[in-house]
């Protein structure tokens, strides 16, 4: 806007600017003209013949230069058999005759550089005084130079006057685009606050035209809100729908000791895993509509290695190190839950020796959880993230734990990898998540 406002200005003025000086020029010319014009007929109107026959003035003419020498302002009288009758200011010199084959019985004009250094500027005009036999030439010139040192003045003065003028208008411009968008630029700020979990709503004051647009911003915000509302309780109603039905097969399974059962019981359990990795799924997609949500990390991952300590009867050794003011920007129960499944997995494939620490990078963050175990090997880590594998079948587990970090980290923009531990010797997952502000 600026930029434009800017071009049109400057094509403006500069079209308005040539317009002037064409129009100030020809005014000059025009007022010159007429003062040589003026002082042309001044003269003839004072001119008479003597008793010899030349010509002479009556009065002298009122401007003080003729009488002054080289002042740039002459006259003179030719003509009619006679030595010309120049003006005192003349002094030593004569103005040429006019060009040859002009008719000046009406006053003409021409430029003369006969005196060098000092082009003129001449009117000329044929007179027949009473009793003269032949006409008289009456010329009247004058230095250009003083019509040059004018056009000059005054083209300077119309240049820097446009000059400043422009600047004015497109420093207006610009501090009119700059107020009219600075609203929206507040706009903007304000959505980045919600979606780095800062802020909830767009609540400052707008202006009347902005405001419809933070309204309907609003309103899609707290649509959003209601739809992860919605998906959020539907993952929760069937869940209880289904979990009953499940348990009262795998109840009624295991008090029988027969092929049947046992294959019921196992069928119920894949689908019991199948049905809380896609709960995770849905409800993390819900959430992750609503974008404004910041969880603080530390403090979740303290609870949660409480939490995996008890389990484990303190037979885990579990230390914390890193950044504890960053934020995850998401919602807490998802972040506990991909935590719990990482250093559950790390406290019953491990040693006895957990390792977690959290780190801030730019925009994003990172959760690197090391176990003393045994590690896996870099062509089996693939299988880790499919749905129900497992490598340990040994221990208790569904197969679903790292499926499911991996899919709810991935709906954040996150991402899940595994690598060798340095320090502990066995597995090194690193969680990459995004960090609110």
């Amino acid at each position: 806007m600026i930029l434009i406002a800017a071009v049109w200005i400057t094509a403006l003025l500069g079209i308005g600017g040539l317009a002037l000086v064409q129009v100030l020029d020809e005014t000059l010319v025009t007022s010159f003209d007429e003062q040589l014009a003026n002082n042309l007929n001044a003269m003839i109107n004072a001119a008479e013949l003597d008793e010899v026959g030349e010509v002479r003035l009556l009065r002298p003419l009122g401007d003080q230069r003729f009488a002054e020498p080289y002042s740039g302002l002459y006259w003179q009288v030719s003509g009619g058999g006679r030595a010309p009758f120049p003006s005192r200011s003349l002094w030593d010199r004569q103005l040429a005759e006019p060009p040859a084959g002009r008719d000046c019985r009406k006053p003409c004009k021409f430029e003369s550089d006969q005196f060098p250094g000092e082009p003129l500027r001449v009117i000329v005009r044929s007179v027949q005084l009473p009793g003269a036999s032949q006409p008289f030439i009456f010329q009247v010139a004058q230095s250009s130079r003083d019509l040059e040192r004018q056009l000059s003045r005054t083209r300077t003065i119309l240049a820097w006057s446009l000059s400043i003028l422009g600047l004015g208008l497109i420093a207006m411009a610009g501090l009119q685009s700059t107020y009219g968008l600075a609203p929206l630029r507040r706009v903007s700020d304000a959505i980045a606050a919600i979606r780095s979990g800062r802020a909830k709503r767009v609540e400052a004051q707008f202006p009347v035209e902005v405001a419809p647009l933070v309204a309907e911003i609003n309103e899609l915000l707290a649509h959003g809100e209601a739809q992860a509302e919605a998906a959020r309780r539907h993952a929760g109603n069937l869940a209880h729908a289904l979990k009953t039905p499940m348990s009262v097969l795998v109840g009624e399974a295991r008090g029988r000791d027969d092929p049947l059962a046992r294959t019921i019981e196992s069928q119920v359990q894949v689908m019991r895993r199948h049905v809380d990795h896609q709960l995770a799924r849905a409800r993390a997609a819900g959430q992750r509509s609503a974008s404004s949500a910041r969880t603080p990390v530390w403090p979740s991952v303290q609870a949660i290695a409480r939490t995996v300590g008890r389990i484990h009867q303190d037979k885990v050794l579990i230390d914390l190190a890193g950044d504890q003011t960053c934020a995850f920007r998401g919602e807490r129960q998802d972040l506990e839950e991909m935590l719990g499944n990482l250093i559950d997995n790390a406290a019953l494939h491990g040693g006895g020796r957990v390792f977690i620490t959290v780190e801030s990078a730019g925009d994003s963050l990172r959760v690197l959880v090391e176990d003393d175990g045994k590690g896996i090997a870099p062509a089996q880590r693939s299988r880790l993230f499919e749905r129900g594998e497992r490598l340990d079948t040994d221990k208790p587990g569904t197969g679903l734990g790292l499926a499911i970090v991996r899919d709810v980290a991935e709906l954040y923009g996150g991402s899940v990898e595994l690598a060798d531990s340095e320090d502990l010797g066995g597995l090194l997952v690193i969680l990459t998540l995004p960090r609110a502000a």
